[in-house]
This record gives structure tokens, sequence and C-alpha cells, in this order.
């Protein structure tokens, strides 16, 4: 798009120059050129931009809270799963376990005097030595006693837990890339707080990386998933790097009434080159094919300027206006109007097109092998020029 823009420029700079040396408007128009149709090869590259991101990264807290004892881990280390990232203070949790292992002991003396109570309460009961009611009291000390167990039982193996989560280990094996903390610190835990405790460090895994490209929507839907994809960043201009599409990011970006898509691409980071934030430079290969037959894109125009252009080359109003009468189905999207040189002069014909690399076009009804066809600059282009070239007569009359 940005070689059209050029190439349209310097066409109309081109104009405007010969307006000026001329001195006077042409009256015969000459601006065109006649080409010769055949087979084409056909490339497309869309060039986006992006930065180097982890695929997933995973944030360390503490379930414990307390004074940090000791951190395991700094920026850039690489971790295995297990390994200690840090100790909290274990005072706390060392005493509650102690406490709960002694509520335990009383529990499992009780429950052994319930035990014996409510056998001797069975044998009295068969000879009608106590009361039905006695015997209800003391099957309901035994339930009481057998509960009080199992909640000590409970107390003891959430003391276990609590201390044992005052060492923070990795839960992957990856690298630390951020670590706001330091020795010393008192932190909080996610669980005892609403404020989502404190972060310890986060951790990715950096052996597979990914680029958040943002290409736009004219080019989106030329792009598939797991489609190959070639990278380059300001680090290394001599090494390519190669990625596969992950994903088509659904929800577009407006900015300045441009809207993008991102375009996720994951990258084998094995060594490690690649780095978080990095910008990168997406190459995207959409085209790349040989076509029977393709016409140059000049050379296709719309209902909207077909009139103006082509009465420049001397084509009659009455023939545009019965050739205009038709209207083709997908006219705009796939139908457009050439010129097409004959014997008898200049003849305006419908072709179908399909793909383009945005300088050819590939075309599938229409035109024949080594037909010619007239490629003319826009109305909007030519206009431009005739009021660029009498703005110039003037100033040079003057």
């Amino acid at each position: 798009m940005v070689n059209i823009i050029r190439y349209s420029l310097a066409f109309l700079l081109l104009l405007a120059l010969a307006y000026t040396c001329s001195g006077e408007k042409k009256k015969d128009f000459d601006f065109f050129t006649i080409e010769e149709i055949g087979p084409k090869q056909l490339e497309l590259i869309v060039e986006a931009s992006g930065t180097i991101e982890a695929i997933s990264a995973v944030e360390i807290k503490s379930k414990a809270s307390g004074e940090i004892l000791f951190l395991g881990a700094e920026v850039g280390d690489y971790i295995h799963k297990g390994d200690v990232l840090a100790r909290i203070d274990q005072r706390i949790p060392s005493n509650t376990l102690s406490q709960a292992q002694a509520g335990l002991d009383v529990a499992k003396v009780r429950l052994k005097n319930a035990e014996s109570q409510l056998r001797r309460g069975e044998e009295l009961f068969k000879g009608e030595s106590i009361s039905e009611k006695a015997f209800e009291d003391i099957e309901e000390l035994h339930a009481i006693a057998n509960q009080l167990l199992v909640n000590a039982q409970v107390s003891l193996e959430n003391a276990k837990i609590a201390l044992d989560d005052t060492l923070v280990r990795s839960p992957i094996t990856g690298t630390v890339i951020y670590r706001p903390v330091e020795t010393g610190q008192v932190i909080t835990s996610p669980i005892a707080t609403v404020g989502g405790g404190t972060l310890l460090m986060t951790m990715a895994d950096l052996n597979q990386v990914r680029v958040r490209a943002v290409v736009d929507e004219i080019d989106v839907g030329k792009i598939s998933l797991d489609q190959e994809v070639i990278l380059r960043v300001s680090a290394f201009r001599d090494k390519k790097f190669t990625g596969i599409v992950s994903k088509i990011e659904p929800l577009g970006q407006e900015v300045q009434n441009v809207t993008t898509f991102p375009v996720l691409i994951d990258i084998e980071n094995k060594d490690n080159l690649l780095l978080l934030k990095m910008n990168t430079e997406v190459e995207i290969e959409i085209l790349n094919e040989n076509v029977t037959l393709a016409v140059p894109a000049g050379a296709l125009r719309t209902r909207k300027d077909i009139a103006f252009v082509a009465s420049l080359v001397g084509v009659s109003k009455e023939e545009i206006k019965d050739f205009l009468s038709i209207r083709p189905e997908d006219e705009g999207f796939t139908k457009f109007v050439v010129i097409k040189e004959t014997n008898k002069g200049p003849k305006l014909t419908w072709v179908k097109v399909g793909s383009t690399d945005f300088q050819n076009v590939e075309v599938h009804e229409g035109l024949s092998q080594e037909d010619k066809v007239y490629v003319l600059p826009s109305e909007g282009l030519i206009r431009s020029q005739e009021e660029f070239g009498e703005r110039m007569n003037i100033r040079i009359r003057r």
C-alpha cells in the first residue's frame, strides 16, 4: 500500500511537471500505457510489528503470612519445579502444630475412657442395672469423644499444612522474570486477606515465547492458523526466527480510524536469545503463487470512475452508457471493468479477478492470453493533477 501511494505521488509529480513545462493543458490525454497480459508470479508479504511476551506467566504468592527469612531466587534465575523459592517465619505455625499435637493426645485419652465406659454401660444395661436414659447418656459421651478426636486430627493436619506453607516451592520449571520483595519484608497471605496477598515473584517458561503482532484488518483475513512466520529483532539483525500463528484475536483495536487485530505467534526459544519485551518485525507470507493470467492492478476500474477515464482514451459516451447498463453480480468485489485494446480501438469489458499482490491481479474470466489492456491513473489523481497544473500555470504567468 505504501508503494502504491509513492507511485501515485510520483505519477502526480510527473504530470504536474508536464503541465508546467508546456505552460498549457494538453489537449490529448496520453498519460497511460497499453500492456500485454499473461502469466505472473504473485507475491505478497504482510509486515507487522510486535513485542516478545511469555505464553504463560505464573504469579508466586505465599499461603503463609509473616516475615520473609529467605529468598532462593533472583530475577533471571532458572528454577526447577519443587525448588524452594522462599521461607517465611515458622514460629507461629510451629507453635500451632505443637498445640494441635497436644490436643490430639488429650482427645485420644478421652476416647479411650469413653470406650471403656461404653463397654461397662452395655453390660449394666443388659443386666438391667441402669436405665435406658443412663445408657443413652453414655453413648452420647462416647460419640462426643470420637468427634473431639476427629477435630484434633484435622487441626493437627491443618497445622502441618500451615507449617509446610512457610516454604514456598516453585510450581513450574522456568525463569524468574519479576521479584518485587526482599528478605526481611513482612508479607500477607492471599488466603487471609481480601487484597490478594503479597506477590513474591513471577515465573515463566521462556523455552517457548510469543509475539503479539498487530495486523491491519485488510490483511488479517489472509492469515491462517499454524501458518509459518519469519521474525527479526534488533539485537540479532543477521538472524531469522521462525514462528507459528497460534491465534487471531477476534476483538479489533481502532486507532485514528484504522482497525487492527492482534495475531499471536508462538516461537521456540531453546537458546533463550529472545527476551521479553523485545520489539520484533514480523513478515507473514500470505501469497506466493504462479497464475496463468494476470493484469496490472492499475487496469482495473470501478463503475464510479470508468466513465471519466474511458472517455479520455476515446470511448464514446453512448458505448459507456450501454456498457454500464449491465450490473454483474459481485461488482466491485470480484468483478471489475478493464479497457481492452482491440483492432477497432479501446473496448470496455467485465473481468472476474482472484488473488492479488496489489501490483498485479489474477484474472479468472473476461480476458485471454496476450490481450492488451489500458493502464491509467485514477480519476481523483487526474483531477488533482489538473488542479495542480492550473495553479502552477497561474504562478508562472505572474
